[in-house]
């Protein structure tokens, strides 16, 4: 029985697992289906939390009506409701997240006017672009229990070590001078989470690309560079 998993990945298999040749049907392994169920559960979840009802407003029920699987075949998978919601967090941002890390090869010889402007736009576009993930990254995680607040300041947490790393680097290149960066940065991420949760939920009027330069100019201004 799988519980919980950390990733959601498209086209998963089990490496090294073994199956027996009654445990295959219509060329796929017990541990394939179970994977394919597992990610179909996500699917609906993003789709219900994150563009429908939310999360508040979806019942088991719901999921599985929108999964086209059982309520059985759910608690295989899953002991609550909260655990779907987890593991789409934890995926939404991984995904904003790798958008930073693919992004930083390509700039790291640019000086830091031009590396910044770019880590932030692909920050931006891959949490945002998606509304689904911007809903479930910044409104529907908020406030549905304690797990859920510690696994959200944990996230907060790598993007302040995300931000304060950037300063460091800075810097060590003679960019910036010396100084207690990881204080704007738990600030900036703090800014970043409420000017997107406002956004998502239609409190402030703009576009994604003027939202972007809105956080692009706040992280210029504190590194006092002119963009």
């Amino acid at each position: 029985m799988r519980k919980n998993r950390n990733t959601w990945t498209e086209g998963h298999s089990v490496a090294g697992a073994t199956t027996s040749p009654g445990n295959w049907y219509k060329g796929r392994s017990a541990d394939e289906r179970q994977a394919a169920r597992h990610q179909r559960f996500l699917q609906a979840g993003l789709d219900l939390f994150g563009a429908g009802p939310g999360y508040r407003g979806t019942k088991v029920v719901d999921l599985c009506k929108a999964a086209g699987l059982s309520t059985r075949q759910f608690y295989e998978e899953f002991h609550t409701l909260e655990d779907v919601l987890a593991e789409l967090h934890l995926y939404v941002n991984d995904v904003a997240q790798q958008a930073v890390l693919d992004a930083l090869p390509h700039v790291e010889d640019l000086s830091l006017a031009d590396r910044v402007p770019h880590m932030v736009r692909a920050y931006v576009e891959a949490a945002a672009a998606d509304a689904r993930h911007a809903r479930i990254s910044y409104v529907e995680i908020i406030g549905v229990s304690p797990r859920m607040d510690r696994q959200r300041l944990d996230r907060r947490a790598l993007w302040i070590d995300v931000i304060d790393q950037l300063a460091d680097a800075a810097v060590a290149r003679g960019e910036v001078p010396p100084g207690n960066y990881r204080i704007a940065a738990a600030a900036y991420i703090g800014a970043v989470n409420g000017l997107m949760h406002d956004w998502v939920v239609g409190w402030v009027d703009a576009t994604l690309e003027e939202i972007a330069d809105e956080l692009l100019q706040i992280l210029l201004s504190r590194y006092h560079v002119a963009n």
